[in-house]
This record gives structure tokens, C-alpha cells and sequence, in this order.
């Protein structure tokens, strides 16, 4: 999950997207690669100083299974915490060797090694990125096939769109060639301004097939969850912005089901219901 614009709903669709896959069946792992440790709050996970992290795992080179822990909510949904050390890591690892795989080699190794002894696999991974460009993010990169884009629909959210895409074509020509843009997702989104509708128009004509169908309202119960330490799918499942995400879920699972990995079919219906 990737925008180097704060504020767009990056952390926040990490979370809510890997609740819904989690909660129709699918096994996911969220990775909190974001100083701010925002995505590890919603997940109920622990990220206090000293914590076993990403952090440990970047420059320490610890094992990825070292630092998993099982979000409380939701059984087969887990999390990799990032605490405040993270946020010193960009200059640790200017000097290290192979610095922006790091990531990937502990990813792969972990998903081998799951494998290996006997355990489900893992369906998901999805890394939260912070919002910059800098080594944190390309490891995110280098260790993802696909990105995956939150616009929030303000007219500033677009400007910087430029710039990502092409630090996705560099990290596709000289790092990691199976890296895409798969999918767009509007957030924020209220319909009743014309800036909202002006802005998904233009997103949609420029990445027609990238785009979600699907749009993220305006929601108190999303903004709401994490001072509970949960996600919205957790803490009100009923309400719009829930719906909205478990829709969003589903799009990306349904898109999933062409690709190489197969995934199993999602489950849950989404119901009408109001905030």
C-alpha cells in the first residue's frame, strides 16, 4: 500500500482490507514498514519500544517469525509491528549490504519456511508503506509484486501521483521486474462535492482497469476504530465504511483469482446499513 502523500488512507485501508479478506476465510499477514506504528495500533498488536519488529528485521537481519504476532480480533488475520526504532532505520541502512532486499529475503524465508512445516500458507501480505520514497518504501517494493494505491479524492492527492509511478518504473527496470500498479482505490470519497466526482473521473480515465469499483465514504466509524484498538470491521461491521471496505476486499479477491496463486473464494455477503 503505497502513496507518498500523507493522509490518504493508506494505514487504514491496509487494515480494513486485510480484515475482510481475513474475516471471509483468507489467511493474512500485514506488515506495519510506517514509523508511526499506526497500522499495528488498529491491529491491537503490541509495538511498544523494544517490541520485536521491523525494525529487527531490516537491520538486525532477525527472522520474520520472530516479530509476528496474532491480531486479538480476528483469527487468522496477523501482524508484524513497527515500533518508534523504525523511524532512525532510513540512515541504518544506507550502509548495509543489499539494503533494499532485505525485506523480501525475510518474507520469502518465512513464507518457506510455513510451508515447510506443514502450516496453511499464507494467502495475503500486505506492507504498509510511510508516506515517502525513501529506503523503507523500496524494500516495500522490492518485496511486493503488486502496489496498491489509496487516493484520497482531493484535487492534491493527484500531483504527486506522477512522481510514484515513476519510482515504480525504476524499481521495475532495476530491481524488482515483477512489480505492477494493480490496484487504485478512491477514499475519502463524497459524492455530493463535485471535486470528489471530478477526481475519480480523472483517476478512473487514466487507469480504467487499476480502479476500484468500489469507493471509500467519508466515515466517523472508520476514523473512530483505531482508539479502540481495532479495525471498523471489528468495531462497528455494520456501518457504511465497513461495507465499503469488505466491498473493496472482495474486488481485490475476485481479482486475485486469475493470477498464479489461487485463492479461495470469499464468503461474505455485504448488507445494506447506514453510519
Amino acid at each position: 500500500m503505497a502513496n507518498q502523500k500523507g493522509g490518504v488512507g493508506k494505514t487504514t485501508t491496509t487494515v480494513n482490507v486485510a480484515a475482510g479478506l481475513a474475516q471471509s476465510g483468507l489467511n493474512v499477514l500485514v506488515i506495519d514498514n510506517d514509523p508511526q506504528g499506526n497500522a499495528s495500533t488498529a491491529l491491537g498488536i503490541e509495538h511498544r519500544a523494544g517490541t520485536p519488529s521491523v525494525y529487527e528485521i531490516l537491520v538486525e537481519g532477525e527472522s520474520l517469525a520472530s516479530t509476528v504476532q496474532q491480531c486479538p480480533d480476528i483469527p487468522n488475520l496477523w501482524g508484524v509491528p513497527a515500533t518508534i526504532d523504525l523511524s532512525g532505520s532510513e540512515i541504518e541502512l544506507v550502509s548495509l549490504v543489499s539494503r533494499e532486499t532485505r525485506l523480501r529475503k525475510a518474507i520469502d524465508k518465512y513464507l518457506a519456511d510455513r510451508v515447510a512445516a506443514g502450516e496453511e500458507r499464507i494467502d495475503y501480505v500486505l506492507i504498509d508503506c510511510p508516506p515517502s520514497l525513501g529506503l523503507l518504501t523500496v524494500n516495500a517494493f522490492v518485496a511486493g509484486r503488486e502496489v496498491f494505491i489509496p487516493i484520497q479524492c482531493e484535487y492534491y492527492a493527484l500531483e504527486g501521483l506522477s512522481q510514484l509511478l515513476k519510482t515504480i518504473d525504476l524499481i521495475r527496470s532495476h530491481l524488482n521486474p515483477e512489480l505492477r500498479v494493480s490496484s487504485i482505490l478512491l477514499t475519502m470519497y463524497d459524492g455530493r462535492t463535485n471535486l470528489a466526482q471530478q477526481v475519480a473521473g480523472e483517476v478512473r480515465s487514466h487507469f480504467p482497469a487499476e480502479t476500484f469499483k468500489t469507493t471509500i465514504p467519508r466515515s466517523v466509524r472508520i476514523s473512530e476504530a483505531p482508539s479502540y484498538g481495532q479495525t471498523v470491521m471489528t468495531y462497528d461491521a455494520t456501518s457504511t465504511g465497513a461495507l465499503a471496505y469488505l466491498q473493496a476486499s472482495r474486488e481485490l479477491a475476485e481479482r486475485g483469482q486469475g493470477g498464479s496463486s489461487p485463492r479461495r473464494a470469499m464468503q461474505a455477503e455485504p448488507v445494506g446499513a447506514q453510519d
